[in-house]
């Protein structure tokens, strides 16, 4: 019973070996992979600053007054029926 109960524990000592091993490499990639990035693919300050949506000339898109009638219908709709309906 003894050699069972040793090897339960090398099994369970190597199983917990290889995830902290793998987790820890798996660290070290993450932060290489952000250094790399951040090193080689950066925008400047300036060229960050100056592309703002106004300048652009990105117009907002909104809903027609159609959808809005058709929408505000639908919950009028909706509000009638449930307040209409025996509970």
């Amino acid at each position: 019973m003894d050699s069972l109960i040793s090897q339960g524990i090398n099994l369970a000592m190597f199983g917990m070996g290889t995830v902290f091993v793998f987790l820890t490499l798996l660290i070290f990639a993450t932060q290489l992979m952000s250094y790399l990035i951040n090193r080689f693919w950066t925008e400047s300050p300036d060229s960050a600053m100056s592309s703002t949506p106004n300048q652009l000339n990105v117009s907002p898109v909104g809903p027609s007054r159609q959808a809005i009638a058709i929408i505000t219908a639908a919950l009028r709709e909706h509000r009638r029926i449930r307040v209409d309906r025996p509970r």
